[in-house]
């Protein structure tokens, strides 16, 4: 009886103490307060972060402004990801508060104290300004609602039990850039740009066992997770492009051989071309900066 006691407490132990590790973490609570919103900003951030990439359903009619009823399915080994309506309804986001929207983006945390699917970029958007969360957050709720309900992840267990994904941030979602340091204004901006809103990382680099991003191979190319063909390398050694050539690609689309952007990269050029003609810059200053 003594020996069945002492092992309901060691596991209650070991229970409490996995409970511990793998809680949702959450933005320091004053992190969004006394700040006030910039729309104009936010339209910006919306534009360079893609949200409109994987939140509008492919299957609906193009419009402008769109609705991002969520319905984009995002290939993986892991199974397929589908993306959620984030527009300001009940549906979506508008119960949200700027808050929850730093925790989902940073720390990719939900309201409910979830865990999210790093199929949802936080390991990059964790670089994230408050004030530039704010900004989107008041953009997003001038947005067109829905009340479409986008369908449920697919996946298989494991890969079912959120819990085990604050493991996975442990290793994966890191604080610190990997251009360690940005000498100039324009390289700064840059890596903003960059290793922050674009998440280009996410597909132009490799991955490792666990999922996340070989960072040692940064945009050095990566299999298409959907199995389907390779995405390129954007550093130095795989793309010979001028700074000016980059930044005309992602405001038109044409390569320097007169070729133009398809796929996926027709969406990110969309949202580029939006920026200011220096923000373009700034990302092609930076890819060339890279080692």
């Amino acid at each position: 009886m003594l020996t069945f006691l002492r092992l309901a407490i060691i596991l209650a132990i070991l229970a409490g103490i996995g409970l511990f590790v793998t809680r949702p973490q959450h933005v320091d609570a004053a992190l969004t307060q006394g700040l006030s919103p910039d729309r104009a900003n936010g339209a910006l951030v919306f534009h360079a972060g893609g949200c409109a990439s994987c939140h509008v359903d492919p299957a609906a009619e193009p419009q402008d402004p769109p609705i991002l009823a969520g319905g984009y399915r995002i290939q993986s080994p892991f199974g397929t990801f589908v993306a959620p309506n984030i527009t300001p309804s009940e549906a979506g986001i508008g119960g949200w508060t700027a808050q929850d929207l730093a925790n989902a983006l940073i720390k990719g945390t939900s309201p409910d104290g979830r865990h999210y699917y790093p199929a949802f970029p936080y390991t990059t958007y964790t670089h994230m300004t408050a004030q530039d969360v704010v900004d989107l957050k008041a953009y997003l709720d001038t947005l067109p609602s829905s009340d479409s309900v986008a369908p449920d992840h697919e996946l298989g267990f494991p890969f079912t039990l959120r819990r085990g994904l604050a493991l996975w941030k442990l290793v994966n979602l890191k604080s610190d850039w990997v251009m360690a340091e940005a000498p100039t204004g324009q390289l700064d901006r840059g890596r903003y740009l960059v290793e922050a809103l674009g998440h280009c990382g996410e597909c132009h680099t490799p991955r490792d066992l666990t999922g996340g991003m070989n960072r040692a191979a940064w945009l050095t190319g990566a299999p298409n997770p959907s199995g389907d063909g390779r995405i390129p390398g954007i550093a130095p050694a795989e793309l010979d492009w001028s700074a000016e050539d980059i930044a005309y690609y992602l405001e038109s689309g044409f390569t320097p051989d007169y070729d133009s952007a398809g796929g996926e990269m027709a969406s990110v050029v969309n949202n580029m071309s939006q920026l200011p003609a220096e923000d373009r810059a700034a990302i092609a200053a930076y890819l060339k900066a890279l080692p």
